[in-house]
């Protein structure tokens, strides 16, 4: 399969009619000159969530709907549906449409090959926000700025799910988080790890049906907690570098 779609799910019955109407002509523009799957991860819905993607793709045989016996997380979903994936290439995306479905064209364009991750960013000076709660930008803002200060300047979104990655990414960078914060996880491994990451300005909008499953203050202490354990990591290895770079000057003249 050269392309992936992992889609994680929980409780979108309300959705899932855009959700067909506007990823399946994605899917089939996508699929004029390579081989497109589609994995939709039911994050142990308790409304109708898996039956209706079924139902909704029930002719497409490179659509799958993995699954959960119960709710698990985000992240729990996510690690699923990669492990599910066989595309060399996969794209994560949200479920609610929040990005639109056909950025998917324009950011595997900007996958060159020096690229291994594409990531849409609202937080982009040339990015933008749509009428999204005023209160859930400052939070999400307010992370991505610290992980810029943390990590990368060059990046401004840390927190987007909707992202690009080749498959050498996602079978070497792990993370651990069953909840939102495992985006920013992986994105921050793949930093790490010296992957080479690539935004795409976009504009983030608010979602059309049902409600978001974030808990608010959850997310903010499992960033902040992260961020801790960032600076201490990053702090180590630079004491190592020191360290390693001091004891070379020593020695016999």
């Amino acid at each position: 399969m050269d392309l992936s779609i992992v889609v994680p799910c929980y409780n979108e019955a309300e959705s899932i009619d855009q959700l067909a109407e506007t990823l399946g002509p994605v899917v089939q523009e996508l699929r004029r000159d390579r081989s497109v799957e589609v994995v939709f991860v039911d994050d142990g819905s308790t409304d109708s969530t898996g039956g209706l993607l079924a139902q909704r793709f029930a002719d497409d045989r490179n659509v799958r709907v993995v699954p959960h016996p119960k709710n698990l997380g985000l992240g729990a979903a996510l690690r699923t549906g990669l492990a599910a994936a066989s595309g060399d290439i996969v794209v994560t995306t949200d479920s609610d449409g929040t990005y639109g479905f056909d950025l998917i064209v324009p950011m595997l364009a900007e996958l060159g090959p020096d690229v291994d991750i594409v990531t849409a960013s609202c937080y982009h000076p040339r990015g933008g926000i749509d009428n999204v709660p005023a209160y859930r930008i400052f939070l999400s803002r307010s992370a991505s700025f610290l992980y810029r200060v943390i990590l990368d300047r060059r990046i401004h979104t840390y927190t987007c799910l909707f992202r690009v990655y080749r498959r050498r990414v996602i079978e070497t960078v792990p993370f651990h988080s069953s909840g939102f914060l495992s985006v920013t996880e992986l994105l921050a491994g793949a930093i790490l790890q010296g992957y080479t990451v690539r935004e795409y300005p976009c504009v983030l909008h608010a979602r059309k049906y049902g409600a978001s499953k974030a808990k608010v203050a959850r997310i903010i202490s499992a960033h902040l907690r992260y961020q801790l354990r960032l600076i201490q990591t990053r702090g180590l290895a630079l004491a190592r570098i020191g360290g390693s770079r001091s004891a070379s000057r020593v020695g016999p003249r």
